[in-house]
């Protein structure tokens, strides 16, 4: 029967994408940054061919910096290298990175340049995935961009944030690749071709899996479409793990639905964000889920920003969506869709490891709150359609 079910969760997104789900990859998580850049440094490193880079933010720091030198000594190699920044994501620090990286020589693009000099964390038709790609053949994403701030020891001047990215890698990767493809095409209005970007598929594991680009460009509904396709079909248990958290009444009906049949439903939220108002929009719902029968916990600082969805420990998502209107509707996001019992597994103990530091929400304390607060959070939830 969950097997079955599973199942159906493939056969609705067959009808929303025409990528097609394919077996024998490998997903491998990357819990903290050290991990994740040591991972993607050397991958760039040992590139032979070809490196395709797309990122929300990359900040003139040390990690900024390192991953210049990374990509500029690939391109001394006779590497094709690539790099895509978002244009409202490139002014988190000065100078820019992509004016860096263009004095470099290296060939950089800004994705749909705005005229605001300054960063903008509510913009909307934003480029927010997170990508790299190495000779076709390996990829990491998932919700890391390039900054020092995602480092185990950060600097004491930069708020540390918490994070889990993935290496992949097997047939999949072609469909990330034909992502950053379509979008370096987009911004520059190059066609980028051939076995150097587009290799003959290897076998690399078990996992089956598939590439899930949304964006306004693209179906808007895609990601939504597959996140309740996945709450209605689950049987045992829902986990999530998401740094903002404003799904819509569809899907809270659907996480509430949920709980009622059984299911249990676990939702981990960051203790203190980073955005003011979508922490208070968040808090507006929570009792509403806590009375249908989920299970909320707050993670203590620093930031969590990881991006999690598993079902009954077989089924997961991963990748760039946050749960909120701007991931789903109003920005380009990236996700791939994973169905292996290992990496399931893997992944609830990762789940497992930040739900054992974070306290459970009580739903007293947010019928005790008062008047004002209540105002404030209500306002704010107005407004989630543009958080």
């Amino acid at each position: 029967r969950e097997s079955r079910d599973l199942a159906a969760i493939g056969e609705l997104v067959d009808s929303l994408t025409p990528a097609q789900l394919t077996g024998s990859n490998t997903v491998m998580p990357l819990v903290t940054g050290d991990a994740a850049y040591d991972a993607m440094e050397t991958a760039i490193a040992a590139a032979e061919r070809s490196v395709g880079l797309a990122t929300y933010i990359f900040d003139h720091d040390s990690v900024g910096l390192r991953f210049a030198d990374a990509l500029a000594d690939a391109q001394n190699r006779g590497v094709d290298v690539r790099v895509l920044v978002d244009s409202v994501g490139s002014r988190y620090s000065t100078p820019p990175m992509p004016r860096v990286l263009q004095e470099a020589g290296l060939p950089t693009a800004e994705f749909l340049p705005t005229f605001p000099p300054l960063q903008m964390p509510y913009a909307n038709l934003r480029n927010h995935r997170k990508l790299l790609v190495v000779d076709g053949r390996t990829a990491f994403l998932g919700g890391m961009n390039i900054r020092v701030g995602h480092l185990s020891q950060p600097p004491t001047s930069v708020d540390p944030i918490r994070d889990v990215h993935f290496r992949v890698e097997g047939p999949v990767v072609a469909q990330l690749t034909e992502t950053f493809a379509e979008d370096w095409a987009f911004c520059r209005h190059e066609t980028l071709t051939g076995e150097a970007w587009f290799p003959p598929p290897q076998v690399a594991g078990e996992a089956w899996a598939r590439g899930l680009a949304s964006g306004p460009g693209d179906d808007p509904e895609t990601l939504r479409w597959t996140f309740l396709a996945a709450l209605l079909r689950a049987r045992r248990r829902i986990r999530i793990v998401t740094p903002y958290f404003l799904p819509d009444h569809v899907l809270i009906t659907a996480l509430g639905l949920a709980a009622r049949r059984g299911v249990s439903v676990e939702i981990l939220l960051p203790e203190r964000g980073n955005l003011r108002l979508v922490q208070w929009a968040s808090r507006n719902q929570l009792p509403r889920l806590l009375s249908e029968g989920c299970s909320l916990w707050l993670t203590p600082p620093p930031f969590d920003h990881a991006k999690l969805l598993t079902i009954d420990g077989v089924w997961a998502l991963i990748g760039s969506p946050n749960w909120d209107p701007r991931s789903l509707r109003l920005n380009f996001e990236l996700a791939v869709e994973c169905y292996d019992p290992a990496l399931g597994a893997e992944l609830d103990r990762i789940i497992d490891s930040r739900k054992a530091a974070a306290r459970p929400i009580d739903g007293a304390e947010y019928t005790r709150r008062s008047l004002p607060v209540r105002i404030r959070d209500g306002a704010a939830w107005l407004l989630s359609p543009y958080l």
